[in-house]
C-alpha cells in the first residue's frame, strides 16, 4: 500500500509540474511563446540581412510576446525608419519598438 502512495504522489507531481511548466505567467513566457517569438526574431533578423541598404548595420532584434524591438546605430532616419518597416512586415509581429539611434 505505501508503494502505490508513492507512485501516486510522484504521478502528481510530474503531472502538476508538466502543467505548470508549459503555463505562461506575466513574467514569463511558456515554451511555444518563446519558440514563436524566436523564429519572428529570426526571421527579421533574414529580412534586414536581406535588404541591401540595412545590410551593414548591426541592427540587435529581440522579440517578447511578438513585440519586436530594434536597437543599435544607424546614419539617418531613412534608414531607421526602413527597418522599422521591414520588421513590422514580418508575419506574426504585433508591433516594433524601434530604438534605434540616430548617429
Amino acid at each position: 500500500m505505501r508503494g502505490k502512495s508513492w507512485l501516486g504522489a510522484a504521478l502528481a507531481v510530474a503531472v502538476l509540474s508538466a502543467t505548470l511548466g508549459c503555463a505562461s505567467t506575466p513574467t514569463s513566457q511558456s515554451t511555444g511563446e518563446y519558440i514563436d517569438d524566436s523564429a519572428i526574431t529570426t526571421k527579421v533578423k533574414a529580412e534586414l540581412l536581406g535588404d541591401s541598404g540595412l545590410s551593414s548595420f548591426d541592427i540587435g532584434v529581440e522579440t517578447q510576446n511578438r513585440v519586436v524591438q530594434l536597437s543599435g546605430f544607424v546614419d539617418s532616419q531613412a534608414v531607421k525608419a526602413r527597418a522599422g518597416q521591414i520588421a513590422a512586415g514580418v508575419a506574426g509581429v504585433r508591433s516594433v519598438r524601434n530604438d534605434l539611434v540616430v548617429k
